[in-house]
């Protein structure tokens, strides 16, 4: 059995969008070494971008200085290729949520990387056991499900594999904690802990709006005012994307085989429509 690496000082990233150039963000603001890895050189442009923005918002905040900023991108190296990554610590792999291009992307990296670098997933509801199957270290596969905004939420999910060992898991939870975030430890079952709970809300928000119980800025309002939460459960699913938000719905669904999390059609239709949320200006709302 391959041993890990106990310490990372370099991290790679799978992904320049908005996870991927987050986890970015927040490890080189702590001083490792990151290689953020896109294959659309647009993609990794945007991503600096993206950066260099946030640092700028922190700026004007008074929370981050010029000098800080200019460390932080000095940090951050890109790459087109996931040989760029070869020398990394760790990997995690911050790509679209879809199980296909996840199993692709771990087998190019398993043999990318060096043999004792640990290969992490950002996956919000598939199973880490079958992603590290891809691979032959399941060993040193595992969940590390940060939420978005990364730089601002202070969870990251922890989900071992059926074959992730101790040292991996302890490793990865070291590294996060150095990231400054809070390390939750949850069981590979679909859509883990936030999302097993989150998803099926929204999931009803949009039956609710479906079956005309109210429209959607009543029905976002009344949660708001209701329950305490900062956005209410449709502008949030437009701010995840309703592609992502079906995705996880249908893992649920497919994975648990109970009816209650069946997608709403609704939900389905506006996918289908192409209203993915903010990211492309139409979702439930218009931006």
């Amino acid at each position: 059995m391959t041993q890990g690496i106990s310490q990372i000082q370099s991290l790679g990233v799978i992904g320049a969008g908005q996870m991927g150039n987050g986890i970015a963000q927040v490890a080189a603001s702590v001083g490792l070494h990151v290689h953020m890895m896109d294959v659309s050189g647009a993609a990794l442009e945007k991503g600096l971008a993206t950066i260099a923005s946030s640092c700028d918002r922190l700026i004007k905040k008074e929370k981050m200085t010029e000098a800080a900023k200019k460390e932080l991108l000095g940090h951050i190296q890109t790459t087109s290729d996931l040989r760029g990554l070869k020398d990394c610590d760790c990997v995690i792999e911050a790509a679209t949520e879809n199980i296909d291009l996840k199993l692709k992307i771990f087998a190019g990296a398993d043999e990318a990387v060096k043999k004792d670098a640990i290969l992490a997933t950002n996956t919000s509801s598939i199973s880490v056991t079958k992603i590290a199957a891809a691979t032959k270290r399941p060993e040193l596969v595992c969940g590390m499900h940060f939420m978005n905004p990364v730089p601002l939420m202070q969870l990251v999910e922890g989900i071992r594999g059926l074959q992730t060992s101790d040292s991996t898991f302890g490793t990865v939870r070291t590294l996060a904690e150095r990231m400054g975030k809070t390390f939750v430890e949850g069981r590979d079952m679909p859509g883990f802990i936030v999302n097993r709970v989150l998803m099926p809300m929204i999931n009803e928000a949009f039956y609710a709006l479906y079956e005309g119980i109210a429209d959607a800025k009543a029905i976002d309002e009344a949660m708001k005012l209701g329950t305490n939460q900062p956005m209410g459960p449709l502008t949030l699913a437009d701010f995840i994307g309703l592609d992502t938000c079906l995705a996880i719905m249908q893992v649920l669904h497919g994975g648990l085989g109970d009816s209650k999390y069946r997608p709403c059609p609704l939900l389905v239709k506006y996918v289908e429509a192409g209203w993915l949320g903010r990211k492309n200006g139409r979702g439930v709302y218009q931006y």
